[in-house]
């Protein structure tokens, strides 16, 4: 899947990502004091110092819940902007966060090429994207979608494994259900890059791509979670820069 003139002609364009800053701290703040004071439990968090403070980057998460982006939202040094299914702009009530913030909409069921051209010009513009590759929400891994393996090498930039842990049953109103358990935990793990000669790589190569991004991901998570990622022996780094 080559990048076509309209994706470049899309990701030269200039994001502005602080026209909506001031309107994201406040989002921030109503998720802090109220959806992390009311509705969900933050839990232990691991690794932030592995998150660029500048410049642009792929946050790669797995997707238990509804309540995961939101969580690592709640604890990153600085705001990103999300891709999330087109679906989430329809939700009663919550699906206003997504339109104010913002976010990335994706059309699951296709190539979303302006999903696509979106996440370049944010990156373009030196920002952080944040990405659940499997495209879905489930307990366990599912086999990651190629795009997470695209945008990175497309846009040369690296890639943060996050696991996040604890989130089934969030939101929930305190002090009831999950609340007695330790709550959401986030593991942001050492960032890494594809290797150069894989920047422009083809179908052929982005599965074993994403795979490799996958496996990584997959080791930080509870045995559990892994899913079709449990066999840790397949997993290789052949495309693979650690930093």
């Amino acid at each position: 899947m080559e990048l076509t003139q309209q994706d470049k002609k899309y990701a030269s364009k200039e994001y502005n990502h602080a026209r909506l800053e001031r309107r994201r701290w406040f989002l921030r703040f109503l998720i802090k004091n109220i959806g992390f004071t009311l509705l969900a439990k933050q839990g232990p968090v691991e690794g932030l110092e592995n998150v660029p403070r500048e410049g642009p980057a792929l946050i790669m998460i797995n997707h238990i819940s509804f309540a995961d982006p939101i969580a690592v939202i709640n604890v990153l040094p600085r705001n990103m902007v999300p891709m999330a299914k087109i679906e989430a702009f329809n939700y009663p009530l919550v699906g206003i966060f997504p339109k104010l913030w913002e976010v990335i909409p994706v059309r699951r069921d296709e190539i979303d090429r302006r999903a696509l051209q979106q996440a370049f010009a944010v990156l373009k513009a030196g920002e952080l994207v944040m990405i659940a590759p499997e495209g879905t929400r489930s307990p366990q891994l599912k086999p990651g979608r190629e795009g997470v393996a695209y945008i990175a090498s497309r846009a040369n930039v690296p890639i943060v494994p996050t696991a996040v842990d604890g989130s089934i049953g969030f939101p929930a109103l305190r002090p009831f259900g999950p609340w007695k358990t330790s709550g959401i935990s986030i593991k942001f793990g050492r960032p890494f890059r594809y290797k150069p000669e894989y920047l422009r790589a083809g179908r052929e190569h982005l599965r074993k791509m994403t795979d490799e991004a996958m496996y990584i991901l997959a080791a930080m998570l509870p045995e559990e979670r892994r899913g079709y990622y449990s066999d840790l022996s397949k997993a290789t780094e052949d495309t693979i820069i650690r930093l």
